[in-house]
């Protein structure tokens, strides 16, 4: 039985280093097959067709298809998103399947995650950042539980695996190092490692996947969260120093975590102080269009939407998410319907817009559609 923990111990998440890493284009309309339609809420001001926009445009403009592979560019004008974008951009693929129910989606899915592996490989032990390797295992087990395709479980388990063996240990009493080198221990590889265990937990039905979740959720709730407040810390050094401010992206692994493991109260908490303290005027942070961070709010959205939905949450949380969404909708460009990340300013005209930096205005649509 799983034991549920409402009250432990705590205290940012690093802005991680920047990074970046062909042939047939296939449009939204072939790619994904069929059109989204977003539920008008009393709350929201967005017209009917405002999700299929913003996904269609973005789907046109950077996702590319060859064969039975499909992958991400890292602009509009080409290249590839690096692996750990690559890997949260998939996510968002996942959540428009999982969150709309369309069959016609899982093509797409397909093909990315098989693109994903053409270009990485199967194991990525060559990928000092634990953290990378611990958001793509989370697409797999995803991908799993979505498709049934045993192979994506198993790329899924043998990376949890391997980077489990190498980051886990009890130095500070736990957690996962965020890299090889084992200088700091960090929210955005604990997060997403507890995330991965409960995926494999759900996928496997091993119990020692979910403890090992609750292992990870644990420590990262005793050494980098504060029950005061619900602000998430970036890491803890080797020699037990706290440090970083909070991030969305942090803030949101560790929701989902807390969901998924049953810490409800938690979950709460770190979403009600990413609200009152890390937005203007009720609108999510701008980290900048074309640095490492710019996609930090699509994590956050992706995991607080799985909550709200987890927890029937929405009259709560559901006018917010709409206010995001009709911010990231206002600011989309006419030339070609992409929305950036800097919702308190247009989209620039004529800008070779980054795959990255236009991924939280799909999630926050994506948001906005209620679902079931």
């Amino acid at each position: 039985m799983l034991v549920i923990f409402e009250n432990i111990v705590a205290h940012e998440k690093h802005p991680k280093r920047a990074g970046t890493r062909l042939t047939g284009f296939l449009s939204f309309g072939l790619a994904f097959g069929i059109s989204l339609f977003i539920r008008g809420t009393s709350a929201s001001a967005l017209p009917a067709n405002a999700v299929n926009t913003i996904y269609d445009s973005y789907a046109k403009a950077f996702i590319q298809v060859q064969g039975t592979n499909a992958w991400f560019k890292e602009k509009q004008s080409g290249g590839r998103a690096d692996f750990w974008k690559h890997a949260e951009e998939i996510a968002t693929v996942l959540d428009a399947y999982e969150w709309t129910g369309k069959k016609a989606y899982k093509p797409m899915l397909i093909q990315l995650l098989n693109g994903f592996v053409h270009t990485n490989g199967a194991l990525w032990t060559s990928n000092p950042y634990n953290d990378d390797c611990m958001w793509a295992a989370i697409d797999y087990a995803r991908g799993y539980l979505d498709t049934g395709d045993k192979n994506f479980r198993a790329i899924a388990k043998a990376n949890f695996d391997m980077v489990y063996a190498r980051a886990w240990d009890d130095h500070l009493g736990g957690g996962l190092w965020w890299k090889t080198n084992n200088t700091t221990k960090n929210a955005c590889v604990n997060g997403p490692g507890a995330i991965a265990a409960y995926l494999l937990f759900k996928s496997l039905g091993d119990v020692t996947y979910r403890d090992k979740a609750l292992s990870i959720y644990v420590w990262e709730r005793a050494n980098l969260f504060d029950t005061n407040t619900g602000k998430i810390f970036d890491s803890e050094r080797a020699n037990g120093r706290v440090r970083g401010s909070p991030t969305t992206y942090n803030q949101g692994t560790f929701v989902g975590a807390a969901n998924y493991l049953g810490f409800t109260n938690d979950a709460m908490l770190a979403v009600d102080y990413t609200i009152s303290n890390m937005t203007t005027d009720g609108i999510l942070p701008q980290y900048g269009a074309t640095g490492n961070n710019s996609g930090f709010n699509a994590i956050f959205l992706r995991w607080m939407v799985r909550f709200t939905k987890d927890r029937k949450l929405q009259g709560k949380y559901q006018s917010w998410l709409d206010q995001n969404a009709e911010a990231a909708w206002k600011v989309r460009r006419p030339s070609d319907n992409l929305s950036w990340c800097q919702w308190h300013d247009p989209t620039p005209a004529g800008t070779n817009l980054q795959s990255w930096g236009c991924i939280s205005s799909v999630e926050a649509m994506l948001a906005a559609w209620p679902g079931k």
